[in-house]
């Protein structure tokens, strides 16, 4: 009896206790959570819901922002765009006037920006910005129209939100968008889709990844060369015209000396030299660069070895997406099934070449991760169960990349091993995810398999596995 009493006594101070309290409670609200999860999860899907999301999300980094928009302060790199700007309406163009570290087409986004004037050159910014990732939310989902882009809208626009550190104030959220458009306008507007890249190209290199994968898979790519050539073409005319050819493309040989640079994969050898405290290794600041940089034993040799290891895994990687390719040609599929099958390459393909400028820079800027950011997009537009799980480490990899800049950079800095763990950790994942799409590319190439998919609004009637 006694017993029993204790044992009743328990239950009863163990079920009135505030933990258990607590949880029966969520218990009782499970049902209305869920419900109310699956009611915004419905209005999100709906033009309305996915247009105030994009507005609410933006007014969160415009209210962020706002000090320094209201002043006329820009920060980060936007205070050097404004200051090429200011010094191009004097007369002292970049490109034109002296080498450059951007390609020409990099002057589109910083001079636009310069219209309404210096004071208002960070707001002008952040709207053209704004205006690059309302476009790619509109050609995801075909003018808010094709519901099966929904979910890529509303992932472009958490990814614009965890990087937004840079998202919104680096040239990458003026090339990135364009990229990603290009991905959703290639089956229908080939031409256009060319020249969107090579306007990509033409602000940052990285676009030039998927320009080459796009070339190498798509049946037009014809029309998708004649797009990016005639723009290209464009271009050189307008900078040999204002008499500055023979700076074209000093972007190219502007940073092949330079060391490795803190967060650059292939630097974290070194970050954890220093870290250690081991003799020769440092972190140090490159007054020219206006960067981070480390030294060590081997380092700079290193550093000059990277740029050949990139020209030869780019190498690699466009031979077996062109043999893959073959491989799908030759197999006799056709129609919707062969769209498919090159549609999986350029993605793959593009991911790859893309990762591959980034796992074997000797850079390794946080915007860098934005590179990815259309690849994967297009991705969950096309192919949604293939790039789910990628969706999801890219996401990783964005949160990590944003808390090493700006969250725990000055401890980075200052070498201490909590913030060099989440360096190495994002690292990491980037070469694991670079690793992923070379073994799927040689898959492709290996042992392409076509089989019927069950309809859907996201994927269409058929879909290639791989």
């Amino acid at each position: 009896m006694r017993d029993t009493l204790e044992a009743r006594t328990d239950r009863d101070v163990d079920a009135h206790s505030p933990g258990r309290a607590a949880l029966g409670a969520l218990q009782r609200r499970m049902p209305f959570l869920r419900r109310t999860a699956e009611r915004l999860n419905r209005w999100g899907m709906t033009p309305r819901g996915l247009l105030i999301g994009y507005a609410g999300i933006h007014a969160l980094l415009f209210g962020a922002l706002l000090q320094n928009i209201a002043s006329g302060a820009p920060v980060g790199d936007v205070t050097l765009y404004r200051e090429w700007a200011l010094d191009a309406l004097r007369g002292h163009w970049p490109v034109v006037d002296f080498s450059w570290v951007y390609p020409a087409g990099a002057l589109g986004p910083i001079m636009l920006s310069a219209i309404a004037g210096p004071g208002l050159y960070y707001l002008a910014w952040f709207a053209l910005m704004t205006v690059g990732n309302l476009g790619v939310a509109l050609v995801l989902t075909d003018g808010l129209k094709r519901r099966g882009g929904y979910p890529a809208a509303w992932y472009w626009l958490s990814m614009v939100f965890i990087l937004s550190p840079v998202s919104m104030l680096r040239l990458e959220g003026a090339a990135a968008p364009l990229v990603a458009m290009a991905f959703m306008l290639l089956a229908r507007r080939p031409a256009i889709a060319g020249a969107l890249l090579a306007a990509g190209a033409w602000i940052k290199v990285f676009p030039i990844a998927a320009a080459v994968a796009a070339v190498v898979t798509s049946s037009r790519r014809v029309l998708v060369a004649i797009g990016g050539i005639a723009l290209t073409a464009a271009i050189a005319l307008a900078v040999f015209a204002a008499g500055g050819g023979t700076h074209l493309f000093s972007f190219l040989s502007s940073q092949t000396e330079r060391a490795f640079q803190l967060e650059a994969p292939a630097a974290t050898p070194w970050v954890w030299g220093e870290i250690l405290g081991l003799p020769g290794y440092a972190i140090y600041w490159n007054t020219a660069l206006v960067t981070y940089e480390v030294r060590g034993p081997n380092a700079l040799r290193t550093a000059g070895m990277m740029d050949y290891f990139m020209l030869v895994a780019f190498a690699l990687a466009i031979v077996g997406l062109a043999f893959a390719t073959d491989r799908i040609r030759r197999s006799g599929v056709l129609g919707e099934s062969r769209t498919r099958a090159e549609s999986h390459l350029l993605l793959v393909g593009a991911f790859l070449l893309t990762a591959a400028l980034i796992v074997f820079n000797k850079v390794g800027s946080p915007q860098y991760v934005l590179w990815l950011l259309p690849v994967v997009t297009a991705g969950i537009a096309l192919e949604p169960g293939r790039w789910k799980a990628v969706a999801r480490v890219m996401q990783v990899v964005a949160l990590l990349t944003t808390l090493v800049f700006p969250t725990f950079y000055l401890q980075l800095v200052a070498a201490e091993p909590f913030a060099a763990a989440i360096l190495a950790a994002r690292n990491v994942l980037l070469v694991v995810l670079f690793v992923w799409s070379g073994v799927a590319l040689i898959r492709a190439a290996v042992r392409p398999r076509f089989v019927p998919a069950p309809v859907s609004v996201a994927t269409g009637p058929l879909r290639l596995n791989v």
